[in-house]
């Protein structure tokens, strides 16, 4: 691998042996089962980047779009945990996600502040939820996104399919540059998966990269389609990262498979830090437990597992915990 770019290379997380059983049960199916699996890997738990709780109007409207279809996700799918706020959120503590996000993202101008208020209250009212934010290319948005640091953001969200913009767009320049000298880390859904988009692929984001290498990018959903193209930028950028978001399921294999040969790659980011865990909880077809299931039957080995779904996951969101 290429030296990234910044600061110099982390260590790989370490586990103490006494610590970890001798035996690990077989991975998850269902979600009943997921405490066991990660307890016998030595962890306290699981901490996911890429969950979303949105304002229950809003909410609504993003279900639908799923369940029905549209042009971004085709003729739509069945979401498993369609539940009131309330028992999504007792649904993860029971499988013993510790800490989670409530991404949301603005998709025109004018909404992204309101949203912020949302997400920062819905997260100092529910423990484990790190506290989160967006952002949208218009006048004002450095100040906005500020003011949300102050009041507690620790991740921001932005979609550039959904959203429609160029993330090079000269309003975002002050931004990128404020979320790089905190070193709050952005998850950005920059690929062009379902489909392409006006502002996908991995040119765009590299652009910004390069114009901020400190800039702390998770890149949503694995980076699929463009695996190789994004696992490059995150071997050439020392903090960008990539979530798991539904790669590898079978859903996703029938669309964007992950190539084989990409697998070693695959391990030495996740030992280095630069794989966490994501789900796209709770707008899913299959259980939890299948995020899990794929992750582990790509036989990446049991430290890759402990880093994946815990130890990098808690760097990323370190500050808020």
């Amino acid at each position: 691998m290429k030296a990234a770019e910044g600061s110099p290379p982390e260590a790989k997380w370490s586990v103490d042996p006494s610590a970890v059983p001798d035996t690990v049960p077989p991975v998850p199916v269902e979600d009943a089962e997921v405490p066991r699996w990660w307890a016998a890997l030595g962890l306290p738990g699981l901490a996911d980047v890429h969950v979303h709780f949105l304002p229950e109007r809003m909410e609504r409207r993003v279900w639908h779009h799923f369940e029905h279809g549209g042009p971004l996700v085709g003729g739509g799918w069945d979401i498993r945990y369609r539940l009131p706020r309330e028992e999504r959120v007792a649904r993860l503590r029971a499988m013993g996600v510790r800490h989670f996000t409530a991404l949301a993202y603005a998709h025109k101008p004018g909404m992204a502040q309101s949203l912020n208020d949302w997400t920062l209250d819905f997260a100092r009212a529910t423990p484990g939820c790190v506290p989160s934010a967006t952002f949208f290319p218009e006048p004002g948005a450095v100040q906005y996104v500020r003011s949300a640091l102050d009041a507690g953001a620790r991740v921001f969200k932005v979609h550039l399919q959904v959203g429609a913009f160029d993330p090079r767009d000269k309003q975002l320049g002050q931004v990128w540059g404020l979320l790089a000298e905190t070193g709050t880390p952005v998850v950005v859904h920059a690929s062009s998966m379902p489909v392409p988009g006006r502002c996908t692929g991995p040119g765009p984001i590299a652009d910004v990269l390069a114009a901020h290498p400190a800039l702390a990018v998770v890149v949503a959903h694995l980076g699929m389609p463009e695996y190789d193209e994004f696992l490059d930028l995150a071997v050439r950028f020392r903090n960008v990262r990539l979530d798991t978001t539904m790669a590898f399921t079978d859903f996703a294999d029938t669309t964007a498979p992950f190539p084989l040969r990409l697998r070693p790659l695959l391990r030495d980011l996740g030992l280095e830090g630069k794989v966490v865990l994501g789900s796209d909880f709770p707008t899913i077809p299959y259980p939890y437990a299948h995020q899990l299931h794929a992750l582990a039957r790509l036989d990446l080995g049991d430290d890759w597992l402990r880093a994946v779904c815990w130890h990098n996951g808690i760097h990323v969101l370190g500050k808020a915990l």
